[in-house]
């Protein structure tokens, strides 16, 4: 799957800010928000496992919307920006924040 210009371009800014506000590895906080399904939960749960992640999921008032955050060591920017990278590929309709 390949990733449209603008997203290339958020990525990259991504990258230069991350360089520039850490040293690495560092721990970085992801957020994401799905649709309340668990199966979208658990794809999540199943690309940050083994990583010694700290997995918080907050549903919405509603009901409708799962809110995901992820505390995790990483080794660097790209890392990060991988990781952004396999949920957008596997995890249709999330929202990253």
């Amino acid at each position: 799957m390949s990733t449209a210009p603008n997203q290339d371009e958020f990525y990259d800014k991504l990258r230069g800010q991350l360089y520039d506000t850490s040293l690495w590895p560092a721990e970085y906080l992801y957020k994401f928000i799905i649709k309340t399904e668990s199966i979208k939960i658990a794809k999540i749960d199943a690309i940050f496992d083994n990583m010694g992640a700290v997995i918080n999921t907050i549903e919405s008032k509603n009901g409708k919307y799962t809110s995901v955050s992820i505390n995790v060591m990483m080794k660097n920017p790209d890392a990060v920006i991988g990781k952004y990278k396999e949920v957008a590929e596997k995890i249709e309709g999330v929202i990253s924040l």
